[in-house]
């Protein structure tokens, strides 16, 4: 379980839905253009780990994500074990259910920021941090220029003018393969469904960087 925890936490609630690319933009002006109008997303979601350079199943995951742009998400994962990825402007929480653990770090904008918080719309951040390139059949495949990134590869697969896929490589060459399900982007989501205050008697960590 403890590699499932270390590939949540790269993912951190990458969701969001994408419209048609155009042949003329580069990119990541392209990728930034499908955000635009997205406010909010909520949904289900299946992982499978998969472990270093291997096929071979190590775990599968399911839960469910809620995202208000910008800077707001959730990642709650609800079997085989219990966790819940929650973040605001200012902080990004990581509540273990089954080890009664709460860490908080503060959010970061730069070269390790999460995915979600790097693909929040800044252009000239995702020129300057990753290579990416736009393959066929709606496929965005994002590669960290630098070695502070929580993974070597990201690739997301639209389908549909919707996020349907995403596969994560993290920095040990494990996989994690990511299908959404139930997408809906009509919640009625506030920044108030994202506040979160550490249950007590649970163990505290608190980092500031």
């Amino acid at each position: 379980m403890i590699a499932t925890r270390v590939l949540a936490i790269a993912v951190l609630g990458l969701c969001f839905v994408a419209g048609i690319v155009r042949s003329e933009e580069d990119p990541a002006a392209a990728l930034t253009a499908q955000l635009q109008g997205l406010t909010q997303m909520t949904g289900q979601f299946v992982q499978d780990q998969y472990g270093p350079d291997s096929d071979e199943l190590i775990s599968v995951s399911k839960g469910s994500f809620s995202l208000l742009r910008p800077g707001y998400f959730a990642w709650d994962i609800q079997s085989p074990d219990s966790q819940l990825i929650i973040a605001d402007l200012d902080y990004v929480w990581h509540y273990d259910r089954d080890l009664e653990t709460v860490t908080r770090r503060p959010v970061d904008t730069g070269t390790t920021a999460s995915p979600l918080q790097v693909l929040g719309g800044d252009i000239e951040t995702l020129r300057q941090n990753y290579s990416i390139a736009s393959l066929p059949g709606g496929v965005f495949r994002l590669v960290p220029r630098g070695d502070q990134a929580g993974f070597k590869a990201l690739t997301l697969s639209l389908t549909g003018g919707a996020l349907q896929g995403m596969e994560v490589i993290d920095g040990l060459g494990q996989r994690l393969d990511i299908r959404f399900s139930e997408l809906t982007t009509e919640a009625g989501l506030t920044p108030a469904d994202f506040a979160f205050t550490p249950p007590e008697g649970v163990d505290l960590f608190y980092h500031e960087q």
